[in-house]
């Protein structure tokens, strides 16, 4: 449910709380009450909210002080936390329905979740050397100019091995790693220094959709 619902015009503001208002009490405030699970004095809280916003707005409509505008803008800041305190306690699920929300001016869930695709391109990655017994990898979007991961991706993995001369497919690296963020720091022993490091890197989803590999990349432990 997105938290920009609520109109930032004046007048659309007005004419919204108080239709909101009106539907909330007519669900609330009878001897059979439809929504059961909000309290009446809840209820009246917001309409009170209402009523002081719109003695507020109602103020500067003609000619009026800067204090009058200054009361207009503090009676919508507070009639804002009273509603979206209210949406979220009440409002967000049963016995209110998306018909509800619909008539009200409040955006329903998203029941259906937004397609995540598969990486489709290779990250770009740069091994640095910091300090003794550790390279530091730090990646990006190809051709971006700002280092991180992009929009919709959840990390890196990068798979490595130490070894003599380079293995012949990816699949022969057997050791792995995952950073969400930059960078991703692998740590060696003394013997390790001045050895060769071979390592691919790809990108993955939140979703566990995971991209294709780099082709195979060397760097040399400090």
């Amino acid at each position: 449910m997105s938290k920009y619902y609520i109109p930032a015009n004046d007048a659309a503001f007005d004419g919204w709380f108080n239709n909101l208002v009106e539907y909330v009490l007519a669900k609330v405030l009878t001897s059979t009450p439809a929504w059961p699970h909000v309290p009446a004095a809840e209820a009246q809280k917001l309409a009170t909210a209402c009523t002081d916003w719109h003695t507020a707005f109602t103020a500067v409509q003609g000619p009026h002080t800067p204090v009058d505008t200054e009361a207009k803008n503090d009676a919508k800041k507070a009639a804002k936390v009273v509603i979206r305190t209210f949406v979220n306690r009440y409002l967000r699920f049963p016995p209110v329905t998306n018909e509800d929300r619909t008539a009200m001016g409040i955006p329903n869930h998203d029941t259906i979740p937004t397609p995540v695709p598969r990486p489709d391109d290779i990250p770009e990655v740069e091994a640095l050397t910091p300090k003794p017994r550790v390279l530091r990898f730090r990646f990006r979007r190809s051709n971006m100019k700002r280092w991180g991961k992009p929009d919709g991706v959840h990390g890196l993995e990068l798979v490595w091995l130490i070894a003599d001369k380079p293995p012949a497919k990816v699949a022969e690296l057997v050791h792995s790693a995952f950073a969400t963020r930059n960078p991703l720091d692998l740590s060696f022993e003394e013997d390790d220094r001045g050895k060769h490091l071979y390592y691919a890197v790809r990108w993955e989803t939140g979703a566990m959709k995971k991209g294709d590999f780099s082709e195979i990349l060397q760097a040399i432990i400090p």
